[in-house]
């Protein structure tokens, strides 16, 4: 059975209504002002960033820390994994 995860946090979900059908705490508007969004990459050892190249294990931590070369300014936003 696969996984669904959100782009913005990294929670794991068996399904992908259930998943986008609740808040996000790193949602990009602010903690819980909008629902997850569908992470559609696969299922990766590691998961890198698509600003700056960072990698992690998981997407919760990648997510979980601000970007050096996030596009509006330097840790101004999280990470954000790469497909």
């Amino acid at each position: 059975m696969p996984n669904f995860y959100c782009e913005y946090c990294g929670t794991k979900s068996s399904s992908i209504s259930s998943l986008t059908a609740s808040s996000c705490s790193r949602h990009p508007l602010g903690g819980n002002r909008g629902k997850h969004k569908l992470y559609e990459g696969s299922e990766k050892s590691k998961y890198n960033c698509k600003y700056c190249g960072t990698s992690s294990s998981s997407l919760s931590s990648l997510t979980g820390s601000s970007c050096s070369r996030h596009p509006e300014g330097s840790n101004k936003g999280k990470h954000a994994p790469a497909l």
